[in-house]
Parts: structure tokens; sequence; C-alpha cells
């Protein structure tokens, strides 16, 4: 296991952020706790004791004026094949390092993920998911988990024959969706407040988080703005986050489970 210092490394933000939005029109430039929705990301991302690059990446011309505006770099506009309704975070991604390495000769160590529509965040989580993946060499990526709601051993799928068919199975237990809760295996949901990825698991295994994710447990109240009738929950939360000073970090889970 290599400890690495990760102020003295490049650890680039990349906030996702293109101009179609079904849910909420413009999204990403719409005022919410007196900003932009965009600039809640990009100043934390500013606010970071890590993060010392913040990229916009979008297809939007109004968009990336806002970005910059509120301190986010746009040195390229995304292509709109990247842009598209169901266009993966692989295929931005790989984009954004691609163009940087090739115009720029910039290559950063970290790449952190920040969703502008979960624009609820501490700073200090974001530096302790940073932090956490900094000091495991071996690791590709950290990955923000929260104990999941569900459990996914208790789901079903509907075949085309128009049965059942358990979504896992267990070995040795082939009722286990009968069996309580208590008995099943713990399961994490991935919950999109901060995600820390290494550039060798975009750019040469195609993949979000490589071979071997960490997680970083967190037990946070999650706000995402996907619909207008979100609105009201995010902006009170922001305002919250605003007024309230730092607190502990969460406790960190160093090992896969």
């Amino acid at each position: 296991m290599m400890h690495s210092q990760p102020h003295h490394q490049a650890i680039l933000a990349i906030i996702p952020a293109r101009g179609g939005s079904k849910g909420i029109p413009r999204k990403n430039v719409m005022m919410l706790a007196g900003k932009p929705l965009i600039a809640h990301s990009i100043l934390q991302a500013k606010a970071s004791a890590r993060i010392n690059r913040i990229i916009v990446s979008t297809d939007d011309d109004e968009i990336a004026s806002v970005a910059r505006e509120w301190g986010a770099e746009t040195p390229f506009m995304r292509p709109a094949e990247y842009a598209q309704d169901l266009s993966p975070d692989i295929d931005v991604f790989h984009h954004a390092l691609t163009w940087l390495k090739d115009h720029e000769g910039y290559e950063p160590c970290l790449v952190v993920h920040l969703r502008p529509t979960g624009p609820v965040r501490r700073i200090e989580l974001v530096d302790g998911a940073i932090d956490l993946l900094a000091s495991h060499e071996e690791a590709d990526a950290v990955r923000s988990v929260t104990l999941a709601a569900q459990s996914p051993y208790k789901m079903w799928r509907i075949e085309a024959n128009g049965y059942l068919e358990p979504l896992l199975r267990l070995p040795n237990l082939p009722d286990c969706q009968s069996m309580p809760r208590q008995s099943l295996p713990i399961t994490y949901w991935q919950n999109g407040y901060v995600d820390v990825i290494r550039p060798r698991a975009i750019l040469e295994k195609g993949s979000m988080w490589g071979d071997r994710a960490l997680p970083f447990v967190m037990d946070e109240s999650l706000f995402e703005l996907d619909y207008p009738e979100n609105i009201p929950a995010v902006e009170a939360a922001l305002q919250n986050c605003d007024q309230d000073a730092p607190r502990p970090a969460v406790t960190l889970m160093r090992h896969p489970v």
C-alpha cells in the first residue's frame, strides 16, 4: 500500500452538465438558494483542500458561461454525441481526459466526479473520499455508498413468459426471497454523493470504477434534483448547509466488503 500526499497531486474535479434536461428544463442554470444549481458544486470543489483544478464538461454555451463566472474552466465543449439522454458517464470522462492530455499534456492523478444534480455536500466528505483513494494505490476508485433501503435479494424481474424470476439467488439458499432481511447479506447503494477515480480505470479499463473500488460508507441525508417537486427540499438543505458549522467526517470503511 502506498500512502500518498494528495495535496501534492494533480487532482481534477469534473462536473458534467449537459444542456438537455427532461425533468426540469435548463436545470443546471436554474437559481437555487440564491445561486445557479451548478455553482454549488463548483464552489464546493473550490473549497476543497485537495482539488486543484475544476472543469465543467458541457455542450451548452449558457452553462459554460455560468460555470466560468463561478470559477470553473470550460476548456472544451462536449461533443453532442456524448450529451444525449442516455450518454454514459464513461464517454464524458474519457472525452475530457483524452482532450486534456492531447491538447494540454495534462494528466491528473485522481479525478473527482461531482454531479451538479446532487448539490448538498459537505466539503470534508469530498476530501475524505479523495484521501481514501490517494492512500490506496491498488484501488482504482472510491464510490460513496449508503446502506440499501431494500434488499436486492428480495427483488424480482418479470420474464418474457410473464413469470417472476428472482433478481439474485444465493447458493445453498434456494428461497432467500422469503428469508428475514437480517439473515441476508448486507448491501449498499451507490448514492452519487462523490466518486473518485484513477484515470487508468477510465482510459485503460473503460470503467468508472475499474477492477477494485473502495467503499466510502456514509449516513447522510441525500438530496437529488430530478423533478420540480424536489426543489423545496433541496433548496432548504442547501440553506441549512450554508449555516452549519463543519461536522466530523464519517467513519471510513477502508477495505472492500
